[in-house]
């Protein structure tokens, strides 16, 4: 063999071995496990149940359907996900209700089906694409309950509100109007992300009382800002936070939170059981000691390892 077949043999050699290093590639977004129970149960003087939920998992992926390549050559098959998490209390008679919160659930699918941009790896732009989007989705579902609510005389006035998580590895954002709440339960304590948009909650956060006629004795449950129900927008909360490993994201209508104080809930958040069985006993809880009221219940574990 000549020197120059011998030389032309090591490059075709060379030229085989991987172009990249065979590494495998991960990202926060793929690698968060998250578990998630549910639950919505009718309150015991209630004829019709106003709660809804929603939990939705945005995955991105790519997958090697065919190929000349040699696998050395490619990565391995990837998925990175992202969660979405809805509580909604209607407001309303007769069912009325039931509609709002179910319109309101129901238009948030369909706007994270058209307009969403999937963003499931956070950085400084991407949180503040997610923060405005979530004030769009919120201003066109807004838009729609009050649409579905002049289409019918009985329906007037219909109203929901409405509490949203997004996470996307350990980025959370909160979205919020009304008086359901998302909170973070973490290391033994309960972390409220939400504020009440009630007389009351407006009042803890103003040095100045604002006036209540004297008939309104339940400051708690006298909103001032839903989805629906007056052709003004809403105020809508919107917070970015930081998860950590071990995290309890807790989303709740009133039915839970007007009976159970935060210590309670810790308390049996503590227990440490499955979300699914975590959602029934908190649930039940509340109806045990007299809730009156519907009461859903969504909760996810996260599992956030250190890459």
């Amino acid at each position: 063999m000549s020197d120059s077949q011998k030389d032309e043999g090591d490059f075709r050699r060379r030229s085989l071995s991987p172009i990249l290093a065979a590494e495998g590639f991960q990202t926060l977004s793929s690698a968060v496990r998250v578990e998630i129970g549910a639950t919505s149960q009718r309150g015991a003087l209630r004829r019709h149940n106003d709660d809804h939920y929603l939990a939705i998992r945005l995955a991105r992926s790519q997958a090697i359907i065919s190929t000349s390549l040699a696998s050395s050559d490619l990565p391995e098959n990837f998925q990175e996900q992202a969660f979405a998490f809805l509580v909604a209390d209607g407001l309303g008679d007769r069912g009325v209700g039931s509609l709002a919160s179910r319109t309101a659930l129901s238009t948030f699918a369909h706007l994270a089906l058209h307009f969403g941009q999937w963003n499931v790896r956070i950085d400084g732009f991407t949180a503040a694409q997610v923060m405005d989007r979530a004030k769009r989705f919120y201003e066109r579902i807004n838009d729609a309950v009050l649409k579905r609510g002049q289409e019918n005389p009985e329906l007037r006035g219909m109203a929901t509100t409405l509490t949203a998580a997004y996470s996307a590895g350990d980025d959370l954002f909160i979205a919020h109007v009304g008086h359901s709440r998302a909170y973070c339960f973490r290391d033994g304590g309960l972390l409220r992300l939400t504020a009440d948009h009630t007389i009351e909650g407006r009042n803890a956060r103003s040095p100045q009382l604002q006036g209540v006629p004297r008939a309104s004795q339940d400051l708690r449950h006298i909103l001032t800002d839903t989805l629906g129900g007056r052709a003004t927008l809403p105020e809508i909360l919107i917070e970015h936070f930081r998860l950590q490993d071990g995290d309890r994201l807790l989303l709740c209508t009133n039915g839970l939170t007007d009976v159970l104080t935060d210590d309670q809930m810790a308390e049996a958040l503590s227990c440490r059981r499955r979300p699914q069985e975590e959602c029934r006993a908190l649930a039940d809880l509340a109806l045990s000691r007299g809730g009156e009221d519907d009461v859903t219940v969504v909760l996810a574990d996260y599992r956030i390892p250190k890459i």
